[in-house]
């Protein structure tokens, strides 16, 4: 799959508004939102507004606690999010399950759609299939083994068998033949997904709408990577972890953050000419117009927790190896259109990585109105360089931050705003927007001037994250026209 010719390194330099919304979160029948027409609906409904940029989160198969920061693998797509309507319009389905329909529902459609396929797809089809499994080969073979012995074990690969945990090639070679069934089920489901992905990017490029996509630094235990390739990471000889990714407390939790994640072992990546990052980096870029990398911190020193900790208060900053990585990366693609998440305690250190390889970093106004001037994410300390939100996926909505301040804070906000007389959320819209940096991009739910009730992630909980979504009647008829006003009188309007 080859992105749309739409963007390039450059789109990070002139100035350009975007929305922050999952692909989960558009409306639908489904148990969730997918690459259905509602994706396309809500491409239309951007570009009416004056944006050129969609951000959303990681689209790769999430485990159970739905988040997609912790997923199966880091180049496959859930498959959860494939529209059924494209598949009815082609016959591939009779009709749509009876509105709403859950997961399993969409399952046996899918199913529905495979048999049909090699029943009567025809010559050019199948070998559209057989091309797309080659050009993936690279992270497609490994991930739907994983994927199918997984099913059959309904454990985490690390309490499989001897022979499929060490992947002793006669022990995988029965399991290819045993599950080839299922293993042919899952490469068709993958080049649908990536079909539909296809057709969404290029009605973004009709549009003049670039993908902005979130890319994670840390990779799930149980993945299909850790297990292809367990030297990359900090395991043990039978693959649990020694080591866990995580941050310190901060600003969301006194405790900390404790992932989970495996870190990497640099030193071996590096011997490996960094191959698993060239190959995500291939994904990512067939999947985004820009990506963002979260927790860039984790690029110049990662915080590690030993495995038996509870929490993360116990760790200590380690050195990584960003600097050659993205060295690594530069040569072999030029520059990256990346976005750097670098929120929380940033050093120097990791500015002037972020700097040198000139990639944005981020500016969240929810931040900005505490702690005095030197605050680094008032609007007068913004720089070009700088992608600016309201809040992100992480913070509450800004209708629900605003309500729940202490009244003094609340007044200061109010003050430095010179006591507009929209209601909020709309004087923060406007500062984002007005912004000397590049690019601006608005949460759908401060747009749609929704409360706390609507936020999509509690960071530090597992509970109730991630399943927040919109509905069309939220959206009032005049809004296009008022935030394609905003758009361009900030100066933010698409070129042409």
């Amino acid at each position: 799959m080859s992105p749309p010719a739409l963007s390039s390194p450059d789109v990070l330099d002139r100035r350009r508004a975007g929305l922050l919304l999952h692909l989960t979160s558009l409306p639908g029948a489904s148990a969730n939102g997918d690459l259905g027409w509602e994706a396309h609906n809500f491409v239309n409904f951007a570009a009416d507004c004056g944006f050129t940029l969609w951000q959303m989160l990681p689209v790769g198969p999430p485990q159970a606690s739905g988040s997609p920061y912790q997923t199966s693998s880091v180049h496959a797509g859930w498959a959860q999010l494939i529209g059924l309507e494209p598949l009815v319009r082609d016959g591939w389905v009779d009709r749509l399950p009876p509105a709403p329909f859950d997961a399993a529902a969409k399952n046996r459609a899918l199913r529905q759609a495979h048999a049909r396929f090699r029943q009567h797809a025809d010559n050019g089809a199948r070998r559209a299939l057989d091309e797309f499994h080659a050009r993936n080969a690279y992270w497609l073979d490994d991930y739907v083994l994983f994927q199918a012995i997984h099913d059959e074990r309904r454990a985490p690969w690390w309490e499989w068998s001897k022979g499929l945990r060490a992947r002793e090639s006669r022990t995988l070679g029965q399991a290819r033949k045993r599950l080839a069934a299922r293993l042919d089920y899952l490469v068709w489901e993958q080049s649908v997904f990536f079909d539909q992905w296809r057709a969404l990017h290029e009605h973004c490029a009709r549009r003049g709408v670039l993908l902005f996509g979130d890319m994670p630094i840390f990779v799930a235990h149980d993945s299909a990577e850790v297990w292809a390739r367990p030297g990359d990471f900090d395991l043990t000889e039978d693959g649990h972890t020694r080591n866990v990714a995580g941050v310190p407390p901060d600003y969301f939790s006194a405790t900390g953050q404790r992932w989970g994640n495996p870190l990497y072992r640099w030193d071996r990546l590096a011997r490996g000419d960094y191959r698993f990052w060239l190959e995500r980096m291939r994904t990512q870029l067939r999947l985004f117009d820009i990506v963002r990398v979260d927790h860039f911190r984790g690029f110049d020193a990662f915080w590690e927790i030993p495995g038996s900790e509870a929490t993360a208060v116990n760790g200590r900053w380690v050195p990584a190896g960003g600097d050659a990585l993205f060295a690594r990366l530069q040569r072999e693609f030029g520059r990256l259109p990346l976005v750097a998440e670098d929120l929380g305690v940033i050093t120097e250190e990791v500015t002037a990585l972020r700097k040198k390889y000139r990639m944005p970093g981020m500016k969240i106004l929810q931040f900005a109105f505490s702690s005095g001037p030197d605050n680094p994410y008032l609007p007068f300390s913004h720089s070009r360089d700088a992608v600016v939100y309201t809040g992100t996926h992480d913070n509450d909505t800004t209708l629900g931050w605003y309500k729940a301040l202490p009244e003094d804070e609340r007044a200061t906000v109010d003050d430095y705003l010179g006591e507009p007389g929209e209601a909020m959320p709309w004087p923060l819209i406007r500062t984002a927007l007005g912004s000397r940096a590049n690019l601006a991009i608005l949460p759908m739910q401060d747009v749609l001037e929704l409360d706390s009730g609507h936020r999509m992630n509690t960071p530090g909980t597992t509970d109730g994250n991630w399943r927040w979504r919109f509905e069309w009647q939220q959206v009032a008829p005049a809004l296009p026209a008022r935030l394609k006003h905003l758009v361009q009188l900030y100066g933010r309007a698409p070129s042409g």
